[in-house]
């Protein structure tokens, strides 16, 4: 039996995390976390709770897994086979939650899920776990690559594939189809078309046909790692306001993902986003949706605003998805030592030409078919 050495690792950082925080173990409830802690591995049985159904508690001189005795053969054999863990496994109709508080009696644990499991003596560390994730490591770089680079070719697969008068569900089914049979898991699609693009940020598909005009919106997960990307088709040619919005909003996008670098305060690149968002003529069209924040083990670690903590770091993943009347940009990049790399560009789309700083940068278009 091999060993993890991923694994390995990052139980000594939670065990760091435990001397820190004054706790004698740690409990793992959540999906991301038993990816993270595993180098991409599953725990998951419904697709809709961010529970899975193999408890990981680590100790300063051991590592349990409780899981229920339906589910041992499949973890242990296609996920675990390679962790030096202790395995507790009740029965289906007892439930596990009396087997991790056994665990657990006398002592004082760390959750990264609350509430807690009743009998266990628990404090919340969910932030501090979850910022473990947030800097990738070489491993889950080449995973994210990969992945980022298969969602995009999708999507982007998608948007050459449909047709004016199939129903936004159509496309829903379509693109879903094309990026669950290569193994990744749709978190969010959304769909809109024609005037729903302008009225709704936040769109999720109906039974409306298209006519024109369509947004396609992927976040997909695989071994726990999510990559974001929006791509826009349009049957005909552009409106005026549009050709020049469009242009408008590459400016503002690029400006917040030129300014996502090491060192610099989340805020801040926020609040140059806003600076742009005015510079372009749309000074209150950031209010209006979300735009981003970091990602990795989640479509968003969390959401940035115009006072939040945190500061950008080497290795780590964002998303950003600013949004301006019928148009938003969106695209998952890895902050590296020289520059940032968009790793969902595929090269294989129309891209919009934006000069900064001497450099010519290419910002995904609308594809005019």
């Amino acid at each position: 039996m091999g060993t993890n050495k991923a694994a390995e690792t990052r139980i000594a950082r939670l065990r760091t995390l435990m001397r820190e925080a004054g706790v004698d173990g740690i409990l793992l409830r959540k999906r991301r976390h038993f990816s993270w802690l595993t180098g991409g591995r599953s725990n998951y049985i419904v697709q809709i709770t961010e529970l899975g159904v193999a408890d990981l508690l680590v100790l300063p001189d051991k590592v349990y897994c409780v899981t229920l005795k339906m589910e041992e053969a499949r973890i242990r054999e296609e996920e675990l086979s390679d962790l030096d863990c202790e395995w507790v496994v009740p029965e289906w109709y007892e439930g596990a939650d009396e087997a991790i508080a056994a665990l657990c009696r006398g002592k004082r644990i760390g959750l990264d899920h609350l509430p807690a499991v009743l009998g266990v003596d628990g404090i919340d560390l969910s932030r501090q776990i979850a910022e473990l994730t947030y800097v990738l490591d070489d491993s889950e770089i080449a995973r994210y690559r990969s992945l980022s680079q298969a969602a995009a070719k999708a999507l982007e697969g998608v948007c050459r594939k449909i047709r004016p008068g199939m129903s936004e569900h159509e496309i829903h089914a379509l693109l879903a189809h094309d990026v669950i049979a290569q193994g990744m898991n749709p978190q969010v699609i959304l769909v809109a078309t024609d005037e729903r693009i302008y009225r709704y940020r936040h769109p999720i598909p109906t039974g409306k046909k298209l006519e024109k005009y369509a947004m396609l919106v992927l976040c997909a997960e695989q071994g726990g790692l999510v990559t974001n990307a929006t791509r826009f088709v349009h049957f005909g040619p552009l409106d005026a306001e549009l050709r020049e919005n469009r242009e408008k909003l590459a400016r503002i996008d690029l400006a917040m993902n030129l300014a996502t670098r090491p060192g610099v305060a989340i805020r801040d690149v926020f609040q140059q986003g806003i600076r742009m968002y005015a510079e372009m003529g749309f000074p209150d069209d950031w209010r209006y949706l979300h735009q981003g924040g970091p990602t990795g083990y989640a479509t968003r670690e969390f959401l940035a605003t115009p006072t939040c903590e945190g500061v950008v770091q080497l290795g780590q993943a964002f998303a950003w998805n600013p949004a301006i009347r019928g148009i938003k940009s969106e695209d998952t990049i890895l902050v590296g030592p020289e520059e940032n790399e968009f790793l969902t560009h595929t090269g294989d789309w129309p891209y919009v030409e934006v000069k900064e700083g001497g450099r010519t940068y290419l910002r995904p278009d609308i594809l005019i078919r």
